[in-house]
């Protein structure tokens, strides 16, 4: 199986569930602040479903990351960098 030619920066990934998180909660704020319903819901849902995706993301990662390092991956991000 090929790699895919183009991935996102480290950095970039590891940051986009907290990019989800900050947006949802923006959305959420702005939502608040709408006089106008219909766009205030629309708004106000698009808000939700992104915090709920970043929150999804976090967890999924990390019980990802556990279970490698539960198995014995050497390249986990969770294990102590003295422990062999």
């Amino acid at each position: 199986m090929t790699r895919p030619a183009q991935r996102l920066s480290r950095p970039l990934y590891e940051g986009l569930p907290w990019i989800y998180l900050a947006g949802g909660a923006a959305a959420l704020f702005g939502s608040y602040l709408s006089p106008y319903p219909l766009l205030s819901l629309t708004v106000g849902m698009l808000g939700f479903l992104a915090i709920v995706g970043g929150f999804v993301l976090l967890l999924r990662r990390r019980d990802f990351r556990a279970m490698r390092a539960r198995y014995g991956n050497e390249d986990s991000s969770l294990r102590d960098p003295g422990e062999k």
